[in-house]
């Protein structure tokens, strides 16, 4: 078995920012024109007329402040609510593979890597832009790496449940250099319409380069110590969207087929569930909660990150701290991407034997830890 570290990260940001004003501007001008519209049965009782959102509400339901986007235009219009992309031709490189690429050339210039160091390329994200061909084939041939590669979804743990395989394939010796990629396009599924979760998402993309120690060259080298998946199912989050709509003959822009949850639900099960996983994958290792120097947890929503940090290591610490820095005020949930993004922009200061957790936590639901070592 070999050692495995985490030798570079890198970051695809989006050129466009919607801050919280913004969309609630458009949010509020979009629910006026459909209570106009649905006057008459708001009158008979027979439709529900939309509330208007704030900032207020947001940031206090969230944290979030605001997020980037791949466009903007055609978030902001009332009569429309959803991004505008263009449709490629398939000869051309499609969108999440080309912010793929971007991420992953950054992560390989900080491991000084080449592609061609490249033995395999896990795409992991919380929704595909298509079926197939897979991502990671198309952003391993634009890249020029060699082996092979492979799509994974695991909703909000895409991104540590594809680390768990990277870690696998480089400790057994299957694989020398694994790059772990993370395009969240979440612009496309989520519900802009709905008060409830209209602000939740931000688009991003991120990489890994997880390799064999001895053959890592960085300066940043981070030890992969253990890694822990775990699964319990519900539907407390859930997309319907799909190949087999057509089939159904349901309704493709029906509210089922993009990003809904019982947020509340989702707040209550999913804290224990996370921070039990943290303490016990921990414990397995021989190590404490109170041990850790920085936790890089999922970044969905501050209370939940606030609580899970509490549960962990007391009243002393917070979320938003040195100890779990947040970066959802400023990015919002980038679905599987966010613990990475934290990882990757709150890591610099530590040193040569700290420890750290990267913990991603969503739907499924879905928990996945990663536990490491700054060499």
């Amino acid at each position: 078995m070999y050692s495995v570290v985490i030798s570079g990260t890198g970051l695809y940001q989006p050129p466009h920012v919607i801050t919280n004003t913004e969309l609630v501007e458009a949010f509020n001008a979009y629910a006026d024109l459909q209570n106009a519209k649905n006057a008459d049965a708001i009158a008979a009782g027979t439709h529900a007329a939309l509330t208007h959102s704030s900032v207020e509400f947001i940031e206090k339901a969230s944290g979030i402040k605001q997020r980037y986007v791949i466009e903007k235009s055609g978030v902001l219009d009332p009569n429309r609510m959803y991004p505008r992309f263009t449709e490629r031709p398939d000869d051309q490189l499609s969108l999440m593979a080309e912010i793929g690429v971007d991420a992953c050339k950054k992560a390989l210039a900080a491991a000084g890597k080449q592609a061609s160091d490249v033995d395999a390329i896990f795409c992991a994200s919380a929704n595909m832009q298509r079926a197939y061909p897979a991502m990671a084939v198309e952003i391993q041939a634009a890249l020029g790496a060699g082996g092979y590669g492979f799509d994974m979804n695991v909703a909000c743990s895409s991104a540590t449940f594809a680390l768990e395989q990277a870690f696998n394939a480089v400790r057994s010796g299957a694989s020398r250099c694994v790059l772990v990629v993370n395009p969240e396009i979440t612009s496309a599924h989520l519900e802009w319409r709905d008060r409830d979760c209209h602000f939740i998402f931000g688009d991003v993309c991120t990489a890994l380069v997880v390799e064999r120690a001895d053959l890592a060259v960085s300066a940043d080298q981070w030890e992969v110590l253990g890694t822990r998946l775990a699964t319990q199912f519900s539907n407390n989050i859930r997309n319907n969207f799909g190949f087999m709509n057509r089939a159904e003959d349901s309704d493709p822009l029906a509210r089922d087929k993009t990003f809904r949850q019982e947020g509340r639900k989702v707040f209550k099960e999913v804290v224990p569930i996370a921070a039990a996983h943290i303490e016990g994958h921990l414990a397995a290792l021989a190590h404490s909660p109170t041990e850790v120097r920085r936790f890089w947890l999922h970044q969905a929503n501050l209370g939940m990150n606030q609580l899970v940090i509490k549960k962990l290591v007391g009243e002393a610490a917070a979320a938003g701290s040195d100890i779990a820095p947040l970066i959802l005020d400023t990015y919002a949930n980038t679905a599987s991407a966010g613990s990475i993004i934290a990882f990757h922009e709150h890591r610099a200061d530590l040193k040569s034997g700290d420890l750290g957790v990267i913990c991603s936590f969503g739907a499924g639901y879905s928990v996945g830890s990663v536990v490491v070592k700054k060499r």
